[in-house]
């Protein structure tokens, strides 16, 4: 038994082992992000369905059918600002908690109170008695608090337009415009308000757009909104879950230092085993030593890089393809000796079976073990290592006898496995008949035609196992039927 084989084997699964703990940790992240998610779209929604909830009983709504929009306003801020955070992953910012529907505020932006304020002109929202000034003089103290007034955003663009205007452009707007921006201005004066700072801020709304007759539109297309970001959100988790060159690099590295490590361990272990000691190794022993180690590093680099590529592009479970590039290298050796006349066709032939019978039952019994132990890299290095001992020890001591048993108990495996595929196809025919017949059954006993149903459905009842004493087989039986 080749005990540095199976510590070679070994080291080869843990490295494809450990690659695919790499892809089950990304994989692991995607899952648990798109199951976040699927929360934060329950959320979203939710916060759009109470302000459904709210529109849809306006006899509950304060003011009068010209009115109603200012506490329609105050909700669609609330609710719809709250979805978008949530959608993203964020904590809702918004709350009525504890205001009432009479108080200074209403509503709370991270306990900073807000006032809101729906007028159908700039200048009204901020000037009307029923508006900033209004509020301002019942409530004087409500900005020196540190609270803000919330304005339709539509209007507040317009503002900040019109105040960023230069005195040429003043000069040329229309009197119109002119005048509207002499009433900010006095309105600044009257109240000490900067219109730039942040004591007016927009609302999500626009003032046409919290109206009664288009707030349900309003939430609609909110709603394709919120659906659209949460979309955006799970591409970008799908994204941020594919494997990447950063990754690649990362099992490249780690696998070309771990097998270039493990070449380093054998060949200096091959040569202590000869009866040389550390101390006596000569310059052609470290140098051969060297080409072992860089031709491990070499192969372990491949390595890395080919099942980090094949358990990431192709449906290739990790030990299968080590398996793979193992076999790859084995056979490539193989040819190599060939096209030397070292070996014989016929060697080339027997010696590539064993490579691939080796490498086939290195990846089975690192698979079985990564079962048995789910423990990452754990699992699939005891299976690994119990796996080739067992091989070893089979290969290396079972008679000729006994090879020739199992080779027979695998020949009637597999005579007995023809025998039931054939079977298995001939169900299959018969199955396909009898549904086929069953079809035309069910067709005729739902035939548009009255005469030609009534007998169809005589059939697929006899066809179903139905009692026969209890179908109704003609005109005769249908009115007896009835008329008890």
């Amino acid at each position: 038994m080749d005990v540095s084989q199976i510590a070679k084997t070994t080291q080869e699964q843990a490295v494809a082992s450990w690659v695919d703990r790499l892809n089950q940790l990304r994989l692991d992240e995607l899952l648990m992000r798109l199951a976040e998610q699927d929360i934060n779209l329950e959320g979203a929604l939710g916060e759009l369905q109470q302000l459904k909830d709210f529109v849809a009983n306006p006899e509950y709504i304060l003011g009068s059918i010209y009115s109603k929009h200012g506490e329609i306003a105050e909700h669609v801020h609330v609710n719809i600002s709250n979805a978008r955070h949530i959608i993203e992953g964020l904590s809702p910012e918004y709350t009525f908690e504890s205001i009432g529907r009479t108080a200074p505020e209403d509503y709370l932006f991270n306990g900073i109170k807000v006032q809101s304020k729906y007028l159908n002109s700039l200048v009204n929202t901020l000037t009307n008695a029923n508006g900033v000034v209004g509020h301002l003089s019942k409530y004087p103290d409500f900005l020196t608090e540190g609270n803000i007034y919330h304005i339709p955003k539509d209007q507040y663009e317009a503002m900040q337009k019109l105040l960023a205007m230069s005195d040429e452009e003043v000069n040329k707007a229309s009197r119109e415009v002119r005048a509207i921006i002499q009433k900010l201005n006095d309105f600044q004066q009257q109240t000490g308000i900067d219109l730039s700072s942040n004591k007016i801020q927009p609302a999500v709304g626009k003032y046409s757009e919290v109206q009664l007759g288009k707030i349900d539109e309003t939430i609609e297309k909110e709603e394709s909104t919120i659906k659209e970001t949460d979309k955006k959100q799970r591409d970008e988790a799908h994204q941020q879950s594919k494997p990447t060159l950063q990754e690649g690099l990362k099992a490249t590295g780690v696998s070309a230092a771990v097998e270039g490590g493990m070449s380093f361990c054998l060949a200096v272990a091959k040569k202590l085993r000869a009866g040389k000691k550390l101390n006596e190794f000569t310059e052609e022993d470290w140098k051969e030593v060297g080409i072992d180690t860089a031709g491990g590093t070499g192969k372990g680099a491949i390595r890395g890089a080919s099942i980090y590529g094949l358990t990431n592009f192709t449906a290739t479970p990790a030990a299968v393809a080590s398996a793979m590039v193992t076999a790859t290298f084995g056979v490539a050796a193989q040819a190599n000796l060939l096209r030397q006349n070292k070996i014989t066709g016929e060697e080339f032939i027997e010696n590539s079976e064993v490579v691939c019978l080796d490498v086939t039952i290195s990846a089975i019994a690192s698979v079985i073990g990564q079962v048995a132990i789910p423990v990452p890299v754990l699992g699939a290095v005891i299976g690994n290592a119990v796996g080739m001992f067992m091989y070893g020890i089979a290969k290396d001591n079972l008679s000729k006898h006994e090879q020739q048993l199992i080779s027979k108990f695998n020949n009637d495996i597999n005579s007995l496995n023809a025998q039931l595929n054939e079977q298995y196809k001939a169900l299959i025919e018969l199955l396909k008949r009898e549904f086929a017949k069953f079809r035309s059954v069910v067709a005729l006993a739902f035939d548009f035609d009255v005469n030609i149903a009534f007998t169809g459905s005589v059939e697929l009842a006899q066809y179903v196992g139905c009692d026969n004493s209890k179908i109704l087989k003609n005109k005769a039986e249908v009115d007896s039927y009835f008329q008890k």
